[in-house]
């Protein structure tokens, strides 16, 4: 008898743990790995955020301080295109002067960034802690995201920089 109902469990756990091991799922309604469409005419957003970033990648930023416009030696990477994806509708960005070196301002958002130890020299733009511009009249050493340089002598950027508050707006063109 006890060689009995050990059989009859070892066959019910035996059942129970083959039939644990398949799917009796439909895979219809499973999630499945992403496969490559042909278009079919309608579009979302993965059809057209290709569009909406070669469109940017074709134009450039264009910066003024206070009401001068400058002239930018913009970087190609990942945070001045994220740049670029703000400044679609024009961006307004305070300054504050910070030391005697540089004016910070925040884009009320975080964008991309990649940090690491610079020295700045006058003329640099740069993003700090992925939510801040910052343009020196001057050099600093710190951590930032390197984002373009202002074709300015050192005197023409303390004069524009370095007597106060300034704003500054960045648009595509």
């Amino acid at each position: 008898m006890k060689k009995f109902i050990i059989l009859i469990t070892t066959l019910f756990l035996m059942c129970t743990l083959v039939s644990c091991g398949r799917s009796t799922s439909n895979p219809a309604t499973e999630p499945s790995q992403p496969t490559t469409q042909e278009p079919d005419g309608t579009s979302d957003d993965t059809t057209i955020q290709p569009k909406e970033d070669d469109e940017l990648m074709n134009k450039t930023l264009s910066l003024k301080i206070d009401n001068t416009e400058v002239d930018v030696n913009w970087l190609d990477n990942d945070s001045v295109t994220a740049l670029k994806k703000l400044a679609k509708v024009g961006l307004t960005i305070e300054m504050h002067m910070y030391d005697v070196f540089e004016q910070v301002g925040s884009l009320g958002t975080s964008i991309t960034s990649a940090d690491i130890r610079i020295t700045t020299s006058p003329g640099d733009i740069v993003l700090y802690s992925s939510n801040q511009i910052v343009i020196f009249y001057d050099s600093n050493t710190w951590a930032y995201t390197k984002l373009g340089h202002i074709n300015l002598s050192k005197s023409e950027l303390t004069d524009l920089l370095g007597n106060g508050n300034v704003t500054i707006t960045i648009t595509l063109k």
